[in-house]
C-alpha cells in the first residue's frame, strides 16, 4: 500500500490577501500564559514553537476586546489599550522569525466572564434564562477541584445585564478598536470568536436568545450583532485583510440549540458581512454533561458533517477542527470539504507536526491520546500540560542537549515511562539497552489500549522512536543485579511500574478474584499467565487464541471480546477510579452486568474532568452501578459484600476485578542500588501518575542523565 504523500493538507492556500504555506492552522487554546493582559515570554515560546514546526497560523488562545471588561481571565490576551500592543509586536515578530502567520481571536466572554463577575460586574447576555444548570457530575469532583473550578471568578455568584443598544453600540466599537491594534502590532489576521457560548455566540444562538426586537428571532436577527461586528472590523483593517468567523455548526444539549443548517444560513449572512473565512466548531450546553461532544470532542473529525453543509453554503473559504487527525484531515481537503483544517490537541502534543509530514516521518509524529489533561487546566485558570509532552508551557526542555561523555544506560522495563526514558536517552546520544520481562513493548499502556484505543497511538510512536533511535531492545528477559551489572551500565533508570494486589479481606484469595496484572494475562494470554479461574474451557479458549496469534493485536481482543471473553456475567469491580470505571464501561458494553464499589465519595480520579464527567455518564448509559462510598468487607463465590455508613450490603459477582491496591513498586531499584549500581527510578515503580506521571518523570530523568 502506498505511504500518504498528504499531499493535500501541505498544498499552499490563501484567505483573503494572506498567503499560507499549508492547510493546518493551530486553533485558539488557551495557555494562560499572559500576566494581566500582558503577552508573556512564555506565550510567545509557545507559539513560535508551532509556528517553527512547519504550522501556517498559529491562532492565539481567545484575547478578551474590552479587558477586563468581559474577560473570562487576566491571564488572557488583552486589546484593549494601546500599552498591549508592544508585548503583541513581540509575538508578531518572533512568530514572522521562523516563517510562521499569526492570527489573534477576538472576543467578548458574555456570561462566561468571570472577571466581570470577580470585579463585580454584571455579565453581558443577550436574555435573562430561566432555570438552573445541572451540576450532579460535580458530584465527583473532591472539594479541592470544586475551590479550583472558582479561581477566576474568586467564587463571587454572576450576575446578568440584558444588553441594550447602548451595550451593543459597545461591542461592536471595542472590537473595531482591538482589531485596529492587532493590525497597527503586525498580527496577520484576526478571529472573531462568536462560538462556544461567548456573547456573539449566545446571539446567534435560541437557547440563549429569546428576545422579541431587532437583534433575536429570525436567523437575520440573531445573526446580526456578529455581521456588525465583521463589518465594524473590516471597516478598519480594510479588505484584503483576513477576518475569520468562528462559529458553532451544533449546540449539544438544547433542544433549540443551532444546528449545521442554520448555522449554513447565518454563515451566508456573515459572508456577505465581509467574512474572509468560516471556522466551524461546536460546543455543548452544560460542559459538565457534554463537554467532549463540543468544543473538544473524543470523536475523530467529529464536526465533519458539519462542516461540509456549511461549506456548501458559502464561496469562502471554510477551516475545520474537532480532533483532526492528519489522515482525516488530508482526506476532508482532499474531497472539498473543507479549505484548512486546525489541529489543536495534535499540536500541543507535538508541536513539529508539519516538519515531521513534510519530511516523510508521519510515525514520528507524538500523538494526543486524548486524554483532556490539557484543557482541564483551563477550567482552574492555569497552564494547560500535555500527558504525552512534558514541553507544554515549559519549551525549553523540549531542547535535548547531547550527553557529554560515552554512556551505556539499561533501562528496566517496558512501558511508557521506560520507553520515554530509553528514547529521550537515546536522542542525547547515549547507548540505550532496554530491558522488558514481557514478551512485547508497552506494559499496562498496551493493555489500557482495550479500554482506551487511542493509548494505542502512543505505543505505537514509542516503538517507532526507539527502534528508529536503535535502543538495544531485550524482551522475555528478567532483569536481575546480575544481569544488569553484566551490561556494565553508566546508569540505570528503572521504570518496572506499580504493585497491584488484592484488598486484605476474606475471600481476595480466591480463584475467581482478579487483580490488574492477573486480568491482563487472562484476557491478552500473556505467556505463564494464571489462567486457573477461568475453567477448562476458558483455559483451551485463550491458550488457542495465544497459539494462533489472535490475541497479539489490541483491535482483535477488542472485536473478539463482544463474542466471548473469559470474564463472568456478573462483575464486581473494587476501585472507582481511573482504571476501575474505564474497565467498567467496556465490559458492560461486552454485556456483562457490573458493580463498582468505590471506597472514596469520587469516582473517576484521577482521570482528568471532563474525561470523569463523561466515563461516569455513559457509564451510568451502559447500565454500571456505581456504589459510592462503599468498602469491601469480604468475598464469597458468589458475591461480595461491602459496607456503606453504618449498613452493610451484598452484590452478586461471577467475576471480582480489584482495580484498587494499587502502589509504587521500587523492589528491583532497591537490590540495584545495594549492588552498587547508579539508580533512578521512573514512572510508577516511583509514584502511581500513570502515562502523564510516566512520560513526565521519564523525561525529567533521561534529559538529567
Amino acid at each position: 500500500m502506498a505511504e500518504r504523500t498528504f499531499s493535500s493538507l501541505l498544498a499552499p492556500g490563501r484567505i483573503a490577501g494572506l498567503e499560507l504555506s499549508n492547510r493546518v492552522l493551530l486553533p485558539a487554546m488557551d495557555m494562560n500564559l499572559c500576566v494581566d493582559g500582558e503577552i508573556s515570554d512564555g506565550e510567545i515560546a509557545h507559539y513560535t514553537a508551532r509556528a517553527a514546526g512547519g504550522t501556517a497560523m498559529v491562532i492565539t488562545g481567545t484575547g478578551a476586546v474590552a479587558w477586563p471588561v468581559g474577560a473570562t481571565s487576566r491571564h488572557q490576551p488583552a486589546f484593549s489599550d494601546d500599552r498591549f500592543i508592544p508585548g503583541i509586536r513581540r509575538l508578531a515578530e518572533s512568530i514572522h522569525s521562523v516563517g510562521g502567520r499569526l492570527c489573534m481571536q477576538m472576543c467578548h466572554h458574555g456570561k462566561t466572564a468571570s472577571v466581570d463577575s470577580a470585579e463585580g460586574r454584571p455579565q453581558l447576555v443577550p436574555s435573562l434564562l430561566e432555570g438552573t444548570q445541572d451540576l450532579s457530575a460535580l458530584r465527583d469532583n473532591p472539594m479541592s477541584e470544586l475551590m479550583r473550578l472558582a479561581t477566576a471568578s474568586q467564587g463571587k455568584k454572576a450576575t446578568y445585564k440584558v444588553a441594550d443598544e447602548d451595550d451593543l453600540a459597545w461591542v461592536i466599537d471595542q472590537f473595531a478598536a482591538a482589531a485596529r491594534r492587532l493590525k497597527v502590532a503586525g498580527v496577520d489576521a484576526i478571529e472573531i470568536h462568536a462560538a462556544h457560548g461567548y456573547l456573539l455566540s449566545t446571539f446567534l444562538s435560541r437557547t440563549y436568545n429569546k428576545r422579541t426586537d431587532r437583534w433575536g428571532g429570525s436567523i437575520e436577527n440573531r445573526a446580526r450583532l456578529t455581521c456588525e461586528v465583521v463589518r465594524g472590523v473590516k471597516a478598519v483593517v480594510g479588505a484584503d485583510y483576513p477576518v475569520i468567523v468562528r462559529v458553532n455548526g451544533h449546540e449539544y444539549g438544547p433542544d433549540d440549540g443551532l444546528t449545521a443548517a442554520e448555522t449554513a444560513e447565518a454563515a451566508v449572512l456573515i459572508e456577505a458581512a465581509g467574512a474572509d473565512a468560516i471556522h466551524v466548531s461546536a460546543n455543548a450546553h452544560n460542559p459538565f454533561a457534554d463537554f467532549t461532544d463540543g468544543p473538544l470532542p473524543n470523536a475523530v473529525a467529529a464536526y465533519r458533517d458539519h462542516t461540509r453543509t456549511i461549506k456548501k453554503a458559502v464561496s469562502i473559504p471554510v477551516i475545520a477542527v474537532g480532533r483532526m487527525l492528519p489522515e482525516v484531515a488530508d482526506e476532508m481537503l482532499a474531497a472539498g470539504e473543507c479549505d484548512f483544517v486546525s489541529m489543536g490537541r495534535q499540536l500541543l502534543a507535538d508541536p513539529d507536526l508539519v516538519a515531521k509530514i513534510r519530511a516523510g516521518e508521519r510515525a514520528s509524529v507524538r500523538p494526543c491520546i486524548n486524554c483532556y489533561v490539557c484543557v482541564e487546566q483551563n477550567f482552574f485558570d492555569g497552564n494547560p500540560k500535555c500527558a504525552v509532552n512534558p514541553a507544554l508551557c515549559n519549551e525549553k526542555v523540549a531542547v535535548l542537549a547531547p550527553i557529554s561523555r560515552a554512556m551505556h544506560v539499561v533501562v528496566i522495563g517496558g512501558g511508557p515511562g521506560g520507553m520515554e526514558a530509553a528514547r529521550v536517552a537515546a536522542t542525547r546520544g547515549a547507548k540505550v539497552t532496554l530491558i522488558e520481562k514481557g514478551a512485547r513493548l508497552g506494559g499496562t499502556m498496551w493493555f489500557s489500549q482495550l479500554t482506551t484505543p487511542a493509548n494505542a497511538m502512543l505505543v505505537d510512536w514509542l516503538n517507532h522512536e526507539i527502534e528508529r533511535l536503535g535502543v538495544d531492545v531485550l524482551t522475555g528477559t528478567t532483569a536481575d543485579p546480575t544481569i544488569v551489572a553484566s551490561l556494565r551500565p553508566d546508569a540505570v533508570i528503572v521504570a518496572t511500574g506499580a504493585r497491584r494486589g488484592r484488598p486484605s479481606i476474606p475471600g481476595a484469595d480466591l480463584p475467581h478474584v482478579l487483580d490488574g496484572d492477573t486480568l491482563r494475562g487472562v484476557i491478552t494470554g500473556e505467556s505463564g499467565a494464571d489462567l486457573s479461574s477461568i475453567g477448562t474451557f476458558g483455559r483451551v479458549a485463550v491458550t488457542v487464541g495465544r497459539g494462533v496469534g489472535l490475541l497479539a493485536n489490541a483491535d482483535r481482543i477488542r472485536t473478539l471480546s463482544k463474542v466471548w471473553m473469559p470474564v463472568g456475567r456478573r462483575v464486581v469491580v473494587i476501585g472507582g477510579g481511573l482504571v476501575g470505571l474505564e474497565l467498567a464501561e467496556y465490559l458492560a458494553e461486552r454485556g456483562r452486568i457490573v458493580t463498582v464499589l468505590e471506597e472514596g465519595p469520587h469516582m473517576g480520579l484521577p482521570m482528568a474532568m471532563p474525561r470523569r464527567w463523561t466515563a461516569v455518564r455513559k457509564a451510568t448509559q451502559h447500565g454500571v452501578t456505581l456504589v459510592r462510598e462503599a468498602t469491601p468487607v469480604s468475598i464469597s463465590k458468589v458475591a461480595v459484600r461491602y459496607r456503606s455508613g453504618d449498613q452493610e450490603f451484598e452484590v452478586r459477582g461471577d467475576t471480582v476485578i480489584v482495580a484498587s491496591e494499587v502502589a509504587p513498586d521500587r523492589t528491583l531499584a532497591d537490590e540495584l542500588l545495594a549492588a552498587g549500581l547508579d539508580v533512578r527510578v521512573v514512572g510508577d515503580a516511583a509514584s502511581v501518575g500513570y502515562i502523564e506521571g510516566a512520560m513526565h518523570s521519564a523525561h525529567e530523568v533521561a534529559r538529567e542523565l
